[in-house]
Parts: structure tokens; sequence; C-alpha cells
């Protein structure tokens, strides 16, 4: 093999220092912003390289904003949620304010109407609370939150601001309990306002269930139920002047309920059913629906009259009778 073909190469290569290029790289550096102080000849430059490097900048900041888009979604969307959870809730509690608003102004304004109708009767009465209904299938009754110490007795009427509701039945020492006049053993005497007929007033119980209890000529009039809560006057004749829509107020006769309390309104009238008139009515007063009463007192009697003197001389005393004395001799 010819000498030739073989190379040396050098251990420890030789060239320029490192100091002296970075003494040469420092100088051009200078020289090239002295230069552009001067000349302002690498301002075109710059804007060739920014036209060149903008869209690699652009794509390589893609990925963070859409990082960042999808972090401020996301943290925006949590707080649309708690946004819309918190609005719920507020208008939850605003309509079961306004609910309760509600309710209390008619229990105001039921209040009121008791008040004034507590200053037209000529008795003393006492407001009561309905606490709940008797759970008798059989029977029309609730029980009120007064009763023997807070001085109501046996028999008093019940009323409230539209009319009458029923009589007290049984008294505990502190609650009471009401018949309602729309029970089947609760009896009214009433009269019509418009001509003044009396007649006596019984409960239904449970109402008409169906219109096969009743003539064909009254289904005609009558197209529902009356349901829970109806009236009839009974020992009407048939002939009698009585008109749907004619308003039944107490007669007084019993001496129990004050005159002229509202009772009912006629719904009907049967002129057909027999000797007797069927007459069918509603309640005025809002029996199984009010919630606050009155509880009439009872009418002061006025005291009877005085005897007649007649001037006759008062009969003389009877003689005492004495022992026989038969057996001494």
């Amino acid at each position: 093999m010819p000498a030739s073909d073989f190379q040396t190469y050098p251990v420890f290569r030789r060239g320029v220092s490192v100091k002296i290029r970075l003494l040469i790289y420092a100088t051009i550096c200078m020289v090239m912003l002295v230069a552009d102080l001067r000349f302002d000849y690498m301002k075109s430059l710059r804007g060739y390289l920014h036209m060149v490097i903008s869209p690699m900048s652009k794509v390589a900041s893609e990925p963070l904003k859409l990082l960042g888009n999808a972090t401020g979604h996301f943290s925006n969307l949590a707080a649309l949620q708690d946004e819309n959870a918190k609005l719920r809730q507020h208008q939850l509690d605003g309509a079961e304010r306004l609910l309760r608003f509600d309710e209390l102004e008619q229990e105001n304004a039921k209040l009121r109407e008791l008040l004034g109708m507590r200053k037209k009767l000529p008795v003393k009465s006492i407001t009561a609370e309905v606490l709940y209904s008797v759970p008798d299938s059989s029977s029309r009754k609730v029980i009120l939150d007064k009763g023997k110490q807070a001085g109501i007795t046996h028999g008093l009427a019940v009323v409230d601001a539209d009319g009458m509701l029923g009589q007290v039945t049984r008294v505990y020492p502190n609650q009471s309990e009401v018949t309602l006049i729309t029970d089947r053993n609760q009896a009214v005497p009433v009269r019509i306002v418009r001509n003044g007929l009396r007649g006596v007033m019984f409960g239904t119980g449970q109402g008409l269930r169906t219109l096969s209890d009743v003539s064909k000529h009254w289904q005609q009039a009558i197209q529902s139920d009356l349901g829970p809560g109806s009236l009839e006057l009974r020992f009407a004749l048939a002939n009698a002047d009585i008109q749907p829509k004619d308003r039944l107020v107490t007669s007084g006769l019993d001496g129990i309920f004050l005159p002229g309390l509202p009772v009912a309104e006629v719904e009907s009238v049967d002129h057909g059913a027999g000797p007797f008139a069927r007459v069918i009515c509603r309640p005025l007063g809002g029996v199984g629906k009010s919630l606050r009463v009155l509880i009439l007192g009872r009418t002061e009697l006025p005291p009877p009259p005085p005897k007649p003197e007649t001037g006759d001389p008062p009969p003389a005393p009877l003689p005492k009778t004495t022992r026989s004395t038969r057996g001494r001799n």
C-alpha cells in the first residue's frame, strides 16, 4: 500500500481561540447596532423576519389559547350553574313568600269580615279556630280549639263571615265538637227571605252520589253531583212558592239560633216528587272550609211578666193535724 494513502490526523486541532471569536462577534454586533442607530437599515429586515416568524408564533400559541379558552369555558359554565341554582332557590323562596303573603292576606280579610260580623251581632261571641275534622264518614263534625274554660256551652251556634256553619254538640275543657249543618242529624229552622215561608233545613250527610236516586225531572235540572255539603228543605208542600236562588235564613223559632243568620241558597226544586217538594240547597257558609269561626252566645230572655194581682185575700193556712189520743185513755 503506498504511503500516500495514509493520512495523519492531529491529536489537538488549533485554530482561532474562543476569546478571539467572542471579541469578533461582539465587534460585529456593536457595528450593527451603531449602523442601525445611524442609518436605520434593520427596520425592513425586522419587518421581513416578523412576517416569517408570525405564522410560526401563532401556530405555537394556539394550544395555549385552546387550553385557556377551555379552562375559561368550564369555569364560566360552573359559575353559571351555581348562579342558576341560586336564582332557582331565590325564585322558590320568593314563590313561597308570595304564597304565604296571599294566605295571610286572605286570612286577614276573613278576620276583618269576622270582626265586622261580630260587631253587628247583638250577642257576645267567641272567636275559635278549627283544629281538624272528626274522622267519621257517617257524620260531618269538626273540633274547635276552645272549650268549657273559654265559656262555651252545649248548643251554641257556630258561624263564619258568610253564614251558618253548625252547632256545638259536645264540650270538653279545652276543645269543643261542632256538628255541621250538613250532617244528616242536624236540623235548622229557616225561612225564605223573599216570601217569609218557613221550613226546616236538614243536612244530607255525604250528599248525593248518583243522579239515579232522584226523579228524571229533577235529573234534568241537576247536571252534576252536589257532593258533600248539600242541604235539603223538608216538609215544604209541592205547591209552595220556592224558586232557585232563594236565600234562606234562620227563623229563630227554636230559641237557639239567632234569627236572620244566612244559611243556604236554593239550588233546585222538584215540585213533582209527591205531596212535598224536594228542595236541594247549597250552604252559604264555608262548611268544611273555614278555619276561623265565631261561637255565638245565647240571647238574654226578658224576665217573665209579674203575676196579676186579683185582690183576693190569701188562702187560709191549713189546720195542723193532731195525733189521736185514743190509746192514752
